[in-house]
């Protein structure tokens, strides 16, 4: 829910990852660090996140939307279901 309020609100949150996910004290997970969060209409082609964590366009130099941070929840999700990285080397 928290990404997509953020993308109705035209944000790109780009560093989704464990560490920054935390539990309220009414048991409800909220989103921190929002440094790397951008205010954006269309595209951008910035190069910032996590490593583990970064969608194949961004690694490559193209334009991007809030499509980047869907691919990091998916890379959250095998996390926390296999134990590590998809691409863990």
């Amino acid at each position: 829910m928290a990404l997509g309020y953020l993308h109705n609100s035209k944000i790109i949150y780009r560093d989704l990852k464990p560490e920054n996910i935390m539990m309220g004290k009414d048991g409800y997970i909220k989103l921190g660090d929002f440094g790397l969060a951008k205010l954006t209409e269309n595209e951008t082609q910035s190069f910032c996140g996590t490593p583990e964590y970064l969608s194949p366009e961004m690694v490559q130099g193209k334009p991007y939307n809030c499509s980047v941070d869907w691919w990091a929840f998916g890379i959250l999700l095998y996390e926390m279901l296999i134990g590590i990285p998809p691409f863990f080397n």
